[in-house]
């Protein structure tokens, strides 16, 4: 299942981060380092992935 996250994360972070945490911090915070780069969004979401 982690893959699969993983995969999202990197087309779509905050649905990565969503499908792990649900609409919580973390999620938000996803959305608004999308918003000021694709990069930092992807890296956001894939070490909350990988730590939860």
């Amino acid at each position: 299942m982690d893959i699969l996250r993983i995969i999202l994360a990197i087309i779509l972070p905050p649905l990565g981060v969503f499908l792990q945490v649900g609409l919580g911090l973390h999620f938000w915070l996803n959305i608004l380092l999308t918003l000021l780069g694709y990069i930092p969004g992807i890296i956001h979401a894939i070490w909350i992935i990988a730590t939860r």
